[in-house]
């Protein structure tokens, strides 16, 4: 991994936790989406982007989120070196096989460029 990407992810979950923290799940949901966007390849850091989503969802009372994340967990585990659709955003309310159009600034990272 890059060092830019490793940065990049590294700040996305640091915020991520801080939100949690700080009980504004609506932010941590921001940015575990990006981290979920950078990590999708990666099993461990992947699954990670999934238990703070269903930790988000419990802060929001939000059941359905809490309940999707379960089975993402474990798909993230065991799927993820094989395929991911690129860009989603792993959150409940898309669908966990749809890809997504990934922003310049996180293709950049994707590719290894540092700009």
């Amino acid at each position: 991994m890059n060092t830019a990407l490793r940065i990049a992810i590294d700040e996305a979950f640091y915020q991520a936790r801080k939100a949690l923290k700080e009980q504004t799940p609506t932010e941590a949901f921001s940015w575990l989406e990006r981290a979920h966007i950078l990590n999708q390849r990666m099993p461990i850091l992947h699954a990670q982007s999934h238990w703070l989503m269903l930790r988000a969802g419990w802060q929001l009372r939000d059941f359905r989120e809490v309940l999707s994340q379960v089975p993402r967990i474990i798909a993230a585990l065991l799927f993820s070196k094989i395929w991911v659709p690129l860009g989603n955003s792993g959150r409940a309310r898309v669908s966990a096989f749809a890809p997504m159009p990934i922003s310049p600034e996180l293709q950049r990272l994707l590719q290894g460029e540092t700009r």
